[in-house]
Parts: structure tokens; C-alpha cells; sequence
């Protein structure tokens, strides 16, 4: 089977969070279970662009990445070469997967799709929450919706959700949409030997609570930082790209707080450093206003550490099913009560991650979920023949 994916940014472009590396788990997974998968998306890489080959396909373990440059209207990743690619390349495959809603790749691909008579699935990853769509420029992503991404959600074949919560999230934002599946994103194992990056060395033998990600305000950070001054000696990392000066922010309230030698802002950590911080920390933590997944708490089960994330998450659904960890309200107060308790009793902790570690192994492989989406992607080319 031939599936094409469309996505506005991928690999090296790590800035853009979970989805850069969920996406091509996933797609590399369906490869091994005997799909031909290519990639079409753009080489934007914040202001600048990855240095990468252009229009030509570049193997990816065995994924076929096909990027093109955004010239203009980079906040909406419109390509004209990719859309000369997509209407003489996207009739040669069976199926077509979207990540992604307002953004030009998703709408250009999907109009393209229903000329060529192709099937398609919208995966709109964690964009569909009518909070996140009220607090920033609203009016720009209500006329979006409305005008344009409207019918791409009607005609889709279906719509991809990573937890039952962006189920209900989508539904809510009042829009007639395809029939809406669950597949949760799936894990690599954690490498439990990973050497300590040199920036680490003084967290070596000490505790640190670590939050994984971009420096976002839907992860409400600050209140990380606010339970520091309750912590004890415990310390927090806050380890991803900084978005519109977060991180000023966050060292600014540190400093009020008397506790900015226990803040570490490291920047975005990838391989073998990420690898050594899931490992070695006390818990993962994710206190997010939302979160259609949340990739760091299961790389955190993976690595056997329990994940504190909130009800607005959706991998909150697994740390409750797997007992490893702690879900609780979206205040910030509520989470900091929590932390505080969680961290008391070190020995919970360690029970829990090993609770995270034997779910993950047995349910939340790439390989199994691959599987699980290509005998989908079956049934719609079927129906759509």
C-alpha cells in the first residue's frame, strides 16, 4: 500500500514539540509493516529553513521526506512547489494521512485528494480545542474554520484522534466532521544507560522534577516554578525551545522566588540527553492547559519514571490505566499540592514508573499501533474503490 502523509514540518525542525517526532515514528513503523510511505512538507525550521535537499526525496529509515520551501506566508507554510508536487505525485497513492488544521499544506492536499478521487484522514493534532482556539487570535482560526478547513473536516474519510479527550474536544468546537477514531501515539523503549550530558553533571545524585517540551504558555511552566520554594532541595528542568521569551519569564519568577540556582532552562534536548534526563528524573511533570497527547509522559513510562500530567492531557487516560502516575485538575494549585506529595515518598514513585514501563512494553509499541492504523487504512481505500 502506498500512504502519503502531508505535514507542514518535519524532521530536523525538533522546535516544533511531540508531533515532529510522533509523525515519523509512526510513518517509519508503517514502513516496517510493508507500507511504502513518503512525507511531503516544508523546510521551515523557525526563521530560518533545515538544511536540506529541496523537491527530491530524501530517505528518512526507509521514509521517503520530500520538503519544499515556504518563500511566503510562513506562519501558514504555503509552498506553491509542493502543490505542483502534490497534483502530479498525490494520484499515485492509495491514501493520504493530513497532520495538521489551518495550514496551508493540510487544505491544499486535502482539495487535491478529492479531485484525484484519493481517501483522506485529518489529523489535527491537538488543534481543535475551542479554549486554545478562544485565547489566541480567535477570530483569524474562527473564519479559518469556518471558511476553509470546514469542508476538508466534512469530506475527510476520518478523523484522527491521539485520546478519547481530543475526541471531545473536536466535537466541541461545533462543526459537522468525519467519524472521529482513537489511536494513541505510540513509544520507542528508553534507553536506560544513556551517558549524562556535560550541562547535567551537577544533577547527577540529586532529585529534579523534568518538563519536556517547547516553552509554551498552554504549559503553564510557571507553576513548575512556583512549587520550586515547596520542593525541599528537589530541582526542575525545563528542557525544550523557548517560544516569545518564556524562558526570561520563567528565570525572572525563579529569581522573586529566591530559587533560581534549582531552575535549569537547558534548551531543546534530543538523543542521548533526553534519553538521560527521562531516566534520571524524579517524575516528568506536565501541568498543560492542553495536550492532545502528551509524547514526554510516555517517553517517561518508557524509561520507567512516572509521569504527573493533567485531566487536560490525553495521555492522562494511560497514566490512570497503567498506575504510573498522577492526573489532576488543570489549577495549578492542585498540581503543585500534588507534586509536593508525590515527591515525599520516593519509593511510590519508582513503583509507579514500573507500573509505566511493563504498560508501555505490552500496549503502546509504534509497531503495534502501525498495525493497528494500516488494517484502517485498508478498510477506507476499500470503501472508497
Amino acid at each position: 500500500m502506498r500512504v502519503l502523509h502531508v505535514v507542514p514540518t518535519y524532521l530536523p525542525a525538533t522546535r516544533y514539540g511531540g508531533p515532529i517526532y510522533s509523525v515519523h515514528h509512526l510513518c517509519r513503523a508503517l514502513v516496517r509493516q510493508g507500507c511504502t510511505v513518503d512525507v511531503a512538507t516544508t523546510s521551515v525550521d523557525g526563521a530560518g529553513d533545515s538544511a536540506v535537499p529541496l523537491a527530491q526525496r530524501v530517505d528518512l529509515d526507509g521514509v521517503g521526506v520530500h520538503y519544499f520551501r515556504s518563500p511566503l506566508l510562513r506562519r501558514l507554510y504555503y509552498a506553491p512547489t509542493m502543490r505542483a508536487w502534490l497534483r502530479r505525485e498525490l494520484p499515485r497513492y492509495d491514501l493520504v494521512h493530513l497532520h495538521s488544521v489551518y495550514l496551508w499544506p493540510t487544505n491544499c492536499a486535502a482539495r487535491i485528494a478529492e479531485r484525484a478521487g484519493r481517501p483522506y484522514v485529518v489529523a489535527p493534532r491537538g488543534m481543535l480545542v475551542p479554549e486554545l482556539i478562544a485565547a489566541r487570535n480567535a477570530w483569524i482560526k474562527r473564519a479559518w474554520l469556518d471558511l476553509v478547513e470546514a469542508r476538508t473536516l466534512r469530506h475527510a474519510c476520518a478523523l484522527h484522534c491521539t485520546s478519547e479527550a481530543e475526541v471531545r474536544d473536536a466535537a466541541r468546537v461545533g462543526l459537522p466532521m468525519a467519524p472521529a477514531f482513537v489511536l494513541a501515539n505510540g513509544v520507542e523503549a528508553g534507553n536506560l544507560d544513556a551517558p549524562c550530558p556535560d550541562w547535567a553533571t551537577k544533577l547527577q545524585g540529586r532529585r529534579f522534577v523534568l518538563a519536556l517540551g517547547r516553552l509554551n504558555w498552554k504549559k503553564q511552566l510557571d507553576w513548575l516554578v512556583r512549587a520550586l520554594p515547596h520542593l525541599g532541595e528537589v530541582e526542575l528542568v525545563l528542557a525544550g525551545p523557548d517560544e516569545a521569551g518564556c524562558a526570561a519569564a520563567l528565570r525572572a519568577e525563579a529569581e522573586r522566588l529566591g530559587v533560581v540556582g534549582r531552575l535549569h532552562l537547558p534548551g531543546p534536548q534530543d538523543g542521548s540527553a533526553k534519553a538521560w534526563l527521562l531516566a534520571h528524573c524524579a517524575l516528568l511533570a506536565m501541568p498543560s492547559l492542553s495536550e492532545n497527547f502528551g509524547n514526554s509522559a510516555l517517553e517517561a513510562l518508557a524509561a520507567a519514571r512516572p509521569a504527573m500530567v493533567t485531566d487536560r492531557c490525553g495521555v492522562a487516560a494511560d497514566v490512570l490505566a497503567a498506575g504510573a502516575g498522577w492526573v489532576t485538575p488543570v489549577h495549578g494549585e492542585a498540581f503543585q499540592q500534588q507534586l509536593v506529595q508525590a515527591l515525599a515518598d520516593s519509593d511510590e514513585c519508582d513503583r509507579r514508573g514500573a507500573h509505566g514501563l511493563a504498560f508501555v512494553s505490552q500496549q503502546r509499541s509504534w509497531d503495534a499501533i502501525a498495525a493497528q492504523l494500516l488494517e484502517r487504512y485498508r478498510g477506507w481505500q476499500r470503501a472508497a474503490c
